[in-house]
């Protein structure tokens, strides 16, 4: 399986990262970086730690710096931390560079190089991939498979615009030229992520696993694991981007899933950014994204530990 992944490297990104490096006869050819999750830049320098720590060599590309319309907002140091990954206080500095190619120029020339063999897989908002699309429309006959983690199935979001998910709110118009450019791609929504936390035994059992990856995994989660741990009405350990990763390099994952037409609010002053998912019979658009409702999540805890325990491969 070839892999781009498009990121904006916040904790459970890298999660996801490592869970694609660690996987057998999987090669991640290329890694693009957006502002989301904290400014590109920082994004960059999470991604190298992330690959350091794996030792793996992988291509970064730097891509956009902002959403395509709207002003960006710092909204998730909460969780990530002050540099997107934790604050890990022993973080070794990286000697990795940038490539000096655009990342939407190089996933426009990775994608036409070996069309119909890469999946990609958006892991932030999808600033890049709609750049990539204007500026080739053919594009999405290109590619392989489109995973996303993003959107709601439901209208239950996580961010000041209630009914929308994080991703898509940092840039709606980005997704909504994606979806309705693309005539199939896979979704897991934030509802999905509620409905599919890992079982904290199973959490605190990879947080006593050997070795430096477990290390690495323990240092960047022990700013968000505490909150997650006291949240109300019920604690969860939530794993949004990994359960994108998931079913992308296991697709039989997936227990359940709904075909269904979906686009995105642009202009509601309480839905901007929800994704709007027809359920109905009067409105006849043909459907376009698969909405994943039901996943193995034995299967998921079992990508974790061969992501904490795994040996180096090509």
């Amino acid at each position: 399986m070839q892999l781009i992944i498009d990121t904006d490297a916040g904790v459970d990104d890298a999660h996801a990262l490592m869970m694609a490096l660690a996987h057998p006869g999987t090669q991640v050819k290329a890694i693009t970086t957006v502002t989301g999750n904290i400014e590109v830049q920082h994004v960059n320098r999470n991604v190298f730690t992330v690959l350091d720590m794996m030792q793996k060599n992988v291509p970064v590309y730097e891509g956009a710096d902002r959403p395509l319309v709207q002003e960006w907002q710092w909204e998730t140091e909460e969780f990530h931390g002050k540099d997107g990954l934790g604050d890990w206080p022993q973080r070794p500095p990286s000697q990795r560079q940038i490539e000096a190619e655009h990342g939407v120029l190089a996933l426009i020339r990775l994608l036409n190089e070996s069309p119909g063999e890469i999946t990609l897989i958006a892991l932030g908002p999808m600033t890049n991939l709609a750049l990539a699309v204007r500026l080739d429309p053919t594009l999405p006959t290109k590619v392989k498979r489109l995973i996303f983690m993003g959107g709601t199935m439901a209208g239950r979001g996580n961010t000041r615009i209630p009914t929308a998910e994080f991703n898509i709110h940092c840039d709606p118009e980005a997704a909504q030229i994606v979806l309705t450019s693309f005539p199939e791609s896979t979704m897991i929504s934030w509802e999905a992520t509620l409905n599919h936390p890992l079982p904290w035994e199973h959490y605190d059992e990879l947080t006593q696993l050997p070795g430096p990856r477990a290390r690495f995994f323990n240092a960047i989660d022990k700013w968000a694991t505490p909150e997650m741990r006291n949240q109300t009405p019920s604690p969860l350990y939530l794993l949004p981007d990994p359960l994108a990763m998931a079913v992308a390099l296991r697709p039989e994952l997936i227990k359940q899933s709904d075909f269904r037409h979906v686009e995105v609010e642009l202009n509601g002053t309480h839905t901007r950014g929800q994704t709007v998912v027809n359920y109905t019979k009067y409105i006849h658009h043909p459907p376009n994204v698969h909405i994943i409702t039901e996943i193995d999540m034995d299967g998921v805890y079992q990508l974790y530990r061969q992501m904490l325990t795994g040996g180096d491969h090509d």
